[in-house]
């Protein structure tokens, strides 16, 4: 009985909490507590919009614009939104659909032949205009140099976002069967629209979507808070975006802008909500098929959705189970902005909110809860217990994210990624290497509910004989404890051979004993290196982490001698085997840390992380 009372508990208290908010806040004008919380947090402003059932749009904003300025924030100044942007341009990709123009079905290929596409499921699951939209094409994320560099201009041709190697649009996970977010997918189709339209697709856009809809102050054009020689006109109603402790950064052009170029209004966004939430005519005219409309939020096709989870993205957004509160959004990070759109089609009710500031440590959700309080929106109440599956145990054991999310960095997901899931015959249990463990509820069969959650969050699945979990967003692959324990084995080893060579080495040069013949020298000398790019990092802006400069190329030279330099210490140790003066020594043991660290050195350039090229990552 106890347990039943402390697990209803943990289930009830989110709501709890929900209404102990509101209850201490009635009466609090919004504006306020946005100003407080902005002070709180350290965020410069905020501008946001509200829908309300009545079909009315309320805007607001609090806090400043310009730091150094201290101009305040006005609820029509106009913000950059990132990825919510993406939001506006599948429905401009639906308009083509809609239109006949393309089909959800159509192969990517058909449309774009010229792309290097690595596709091993091509004959019978090529990548469709649906995978894109619903960043379910297998591709990856986002490459370093696509994302970090102030080489592209305004007009850029999208084409150059894909001009990387023969991988770079190598598909991970068969098209259709599991979710991965993609930022070149959505880079795509904005190339697509330019092949369809014969127009760059900022102008197409802006003229046959945000025109339509009334968003008169929205434009998927680069806009910027300075004038540049990138662009001549300053915007003098656009926010500067800032990063922590107030430090402004105005808009750069980007390689794969189609996927977070999007400038707007509060009031605009309510216009898009509004239309989101409609049944796709614009003055009694059809502008986007009903049954596309319905596919804006609905996961499918996916291994998880077929198995019954109903969180995931559709087209356009994706299902938000957040404090006790079901809907669909979309968030987005802008250089130097973050914003959240969210609309709750049942209740006829939806908000957006931007933030000039992007600061890793702000707390963004308070924001978005004082929101939903504000619209007043139903509490669900948690999906009740059900019987599991008994095969339930069969998925005890380490995951790792599969398809990593950027696949330049699978080694460093796979040995610092992973997650434990452990069944005690009543629950099971998500233990990450980095995070909180959460408990998650059976609701019926491979179906489970995280305790923050009032729907279904978790699923297992069983493909090709391999054990799956995903959450709809995100999916692992249980993997073999052998290799496990081989990568972190080799990880500790390496790192335990690094640290003798920088601890004995300096020692040693300490006492001036290290002299050039010595077997830790060059190895010593490699790793000393490694401070070389320090300061020109430092002096340049993060935005050129991807771009080939002085503190990059350091970088991938310094990284690219640490194994030649392991290996020539292990030859010095080889060559000077069995004599007198070592066998004594605290040298003896040169070879096995210098063994260990190479070892270590060569999984890394297996897995294309040495050198460390920035600018191929």
């Amino acid at each position: 009985m106890a347990a039943r009372a402390s697990a209803w508990l943990r289930r009830a208290l989110p709501a709890l909490l929900l209404c102990a908010t509101a209850a201490h806040a009635a009466g609090a004008p919004l504006e306020a507590e946005f100003a407080a919380g902005l002070k709180e947090e350290g965020l410069a402003g905020a501008v946001w919009s509200e829908v309300l059932p009545d079909g009315t749009v309320r805007t607001g904003a609090a806090g400043v614009r310009d730091t150094a300025k201290q101009i305040p924030m006005q609820a029509d100044t106009r913000v950059q939104v990132g990825s919510v942007g993406k939001v506006a341009l599948a429905l401009g990709v639906l308009r083509l659909i809609s239109e006949d123009r393309l089909t959800l079905d159509t192969p990517l290929q058909q449309v774009l032949p010229e792309l290097a596409l690595k596709n091993p499921w091509q004959a019978s699951d090529p990548v469709r205009i649906r995978h894109l939209l619903a960043h379910t094409s297998g591709l990856d994320n986002v490459r370093f140099w696509q994302a970090f560099s102030l080489n592209p201009a305004p007009d850029t041709p999208l084409a150059e976002a894909f001009d990387g190697g023969r991988n770079l649009l190598r598909v991970r996970a068969r098209p259709g069967s599991r979710y991965a977010y993609s930022n070149m997918g959505y880079g795509l189709l904005g190339m697509v629209i330019e092949k369809v339209t014969g127009q760059p697709y900022e102008r197409y856009l802006d003229a046959q979507l945000l025109q339509p809809l009334g968003m008169t102050d929205s434009t998927f054009a680069f806009v910027t808070q300075v004038s540049t020689q990138l662009s001549a006109q300053a915007d003098p109603r656009l926010a500067m975006g800032h990063f922590e402790h107030g430090v402004a950064q105005p808009a750069v052009p980007q390689y794969l802008r189609p996927a977070a170029q999007f400038t707007t209004t509060a009031a605009d966004m309510g216009k898009l909500a509004q239309f989101l939430m409609g049944d796709g005519k614009l003055q009694d005219k059809r502008f986007i098929d009903l049954a596309l409309m319905g596919a804006l939020s609905e996961p499918a096709g996916t291994d998880a959705a077929q198995a019954g989870l109903e969180t995931g993205h559709g087209l356009a957004l994706a299902v938000r189970d957040r404090h006790n509160v079901v809907g669909a959004c979309h968030p987005g990070t802008a250089v130097g902005f973050r914003a959240m759109l969210c609309i709750y089609p049942e209740q006829d009710s939806a908000f957006f909110v931007a933030f000039n500031t992007d600061a890793e440590a702000a707390d963004y959700e308070r924001f978005n809860r004082l929101l939903l309080r504000d619209l007043e929106l139903p509490l669900r109440a948690p999906a009740p217990h059900g019987t599991p599956a008994p095969t339930v145990e069969n998925w005890q054991g380490v995951y790792v994210p599969s398809p990593s999310p950027m696949a330049s960095m699978a080694w460093v997901d796979a040995v610092f990624g992973f997650t434990r899931l452990k069944w005690d015959g009543e629950s099971l249990f998500l233990i990450p290497f980095q995070g909180e463990p959460k408990e998650l509820e059976p609701v019926g069969g491979l179906l489970f509910r995280a305790s923050d959650r009032s729907t279904a969050s978790h699923v297992l699945l069983q493909e090709d004989g391999k054990h799956i979990l995903s959450d709809g967003l995100r999916s692992y692959e249980r993997a073999s404890m052998l290799r496990m324990l081989v990568l972190w084995g080799s990880l500790a080893l390496g790192a335990a051979g690094l640290l003798y060579v920088l601890l004995v080495g300096v020692w040693r040069a300490a006492r001036r004993s290290l002299a050039r013949g010595d077997h830790l020298f060059a190895p010593l000398l490699s790793m000393l290196a490694l401070l070389l790019p320090a300061p020109f990092f430092y002096f340049q802006s993060y935005l050129r982490l991807g771009d080939v400069t002085i503190a990059s190329v350091l970088l991938a030279l310094a990284t690219g001698a640490l194994p030649l330099a392991m290996a020539f210490g292990l030859a010095r140790c080889w060559r000077s085997r069995g004599t007198a003066a070592e066998a004594g020594s605290l040298a003896k043991w040169d070879w096995v840390a210098l063994l260990a660290a190479l070892q270590l050195l060569l999984v890394l350039a297996w897995w294309g992380l040495l050198p460390l090229r920035l600018w191929q990552l």
